[in-house]
């Protein structure tokens, strides 16, 4: 039996947005296959690609209304107080922005940073430029969600990048979340914001590797001041 626990163990379920694109690059490869067998065998190493690229594994969340947590798998590409997206109605100060970039080959699935209540939904239609760009925050598609928590609202930003095409939301305005749970998904590579308010600290360094639904990404009410981090 420890055999077939290690196997359920390593294989990690898809998400059911992907069922139909691993479906299509599947077709696609035996088609592929009756022209030039080498295609196929090209074309069953993408359909491997595409179910890893919409896997869906279980997170362990820390519980504790006091720590924002990652919303989404990659680096953490830039940590800065800017103006927060006019749409989002977070007022004219500034907040501790957070930006997480997924590339081709994170788990693209997205999860709650906090909990609470979604108090506004705002889509903005945009540009599709890197999403590793400063600029990509307010030149790109993006829908962004207001979250009324403990410490007042937050915001967290999906934002499209040069290569994906489809931001997924499944959440909705008066919809309660917990800390880690997911609310959606971007196709295929791009970015993640959190807009957070005075009193929060960073918990991560730019070019730390952040996983959804588990890694600390900032803290309220602590008195220790930013993290300082050195590479090993």
């Amino acid at each position: 039996m420890s055999l077939v626990n290690t196997i359920r163990n390593t294989l990690v379920p898809v998400h059911k947005e992907g069922y139909r694109f691993v479906a299509i690059f599947f077709v696609v490869s035996l088609v592929l296959g009756f022209l030039w067998e080498p295609l196929m065998w090209i074309g069953f190493v993408l359909t491997a690609w595409c179910a890893y690229f919409f896997r869906d594994p279980e997170r362990m969340t820390p519980i504790d209304d006091d720590l924002v947590i990652s919303p989404a798998d990659g680096r953490v590409s830039s940590i800065a107080t800017v103006m927060p997206p006019e749409e989002l109605n977070l007022g004219s100060e500034p907040m501790l922005r957070i930006s997480v970039f997924m590339n081709v080959f994170n788990c693209h699935v997205n999860r709650a940073p906090m909990a609470g209540t979604i108090s506004r939904v705002a889509y903005r239609a945009g540009q599709f430029v890197n999403a590793e760009l400063d600029k990509a925050s307010h030149e790109n598609e993006r829908n962004g969600l207001v979250i009324e928590t403990k410490h007042g609202p937050i915001g967290v930003v999906q934002i499209a990048g040069l290569v994906a095409r489809r931001i997924l939301c499944w959440k909705y305005e008066n919809n309660a979340l917990e800390a880690g749970e997911r609310f959606g998904l971007i196709r295929f590579g791009s970015r993640l914001d959190v807009f957070l308010p005075e009193g929060t600290e960073p918990r991560v360094s730019v070019g730390q590797t952040a996983v959804a639904g588990e890694t600390v990404l900032a803290e309220f009410g602590s008195a220790k001041g930013p993290v300082i981090s050195r590479r090993a």
